[in-house]
């Protein structure tokens, strides 16, 4: 139970800053979680299926007889074909996610100018205490959607030039014996 109180002071302060950079952070903040669910199970299947896949398709491929003939190179591009769509999956969501991040920033950055405005217009003057919540809900979903499209970009990258050397191995792992 203390541990619940110790957190308090935390959640205290999510909260705040959720609430100065309007609607547009729990947007982010959503698209964000879902982009980083989708980029810890590529790397979860990089780390368990990817290896048992391949073993599998090595296993195919050896058991076979007939390397050379154009029924082998096309069952061979095919057990390629396969396990790289299981690699690639997932990756357009996640740079789409990744996209889709800065354009929710500025969605936020447009939301809060209007907010400013919106002060202008009802207190008839550019009273600087009543702008500041309006300039901070500009500023902080902008910044929330370039970082976290930073960390998306980063590992989204990785994730696909990973996929890329695995497809580019498992080529050279199922090689054309000739007689």
């Amino acid at each position: 139970m203390d541990t619940i109180f110790y957190y308090l002071p935390f959640l205290e302060t999510i909260r705040d800053f959720l609430e100065l950079g309007g609607i547009a952070l729990y947007a982010i903040g959503i698209l964000t979680l879902f982009m980083w669910i989708l980029i810890i199970e590529r790397l979860i299947y990089f780390r368990s299926s990817h290896r048992k896949m391949v073993a599998a398709t090595e296993d195919i491929w050896s058991a076979r007889e007939d390397h050379q003939s154009w029924n082998a190179h096309q069952v061979r591009t095919r057990l390629i074909s396969v396990v790289s769509r299981a690699m690639n999956r997932n990756l357009p969501i996640i740079e789409t996610c990744v996209a889709l991040c800065p354009l929710l920033g500025l969605f936020g950055t447009v939301w809060g100018m209007i907010n400013v405005f919106e002060v202008m217009a009802v207190s008839g003057s550019g009273n600087p205490r009543s702008m500041a919540s309006g300039v901070s809900m500009a500023t902080i979903p902008t910044m929330a959607g370039m970082v976290a499209a930073l960390s998306g970009i980063a590992m989204s990258t990785y994730l696909k030039r990973r996929a890329e050397r695995e497809r580019e191995l498992l080529g050279d792992h199922l090689v054309i014996r000739h007689s």
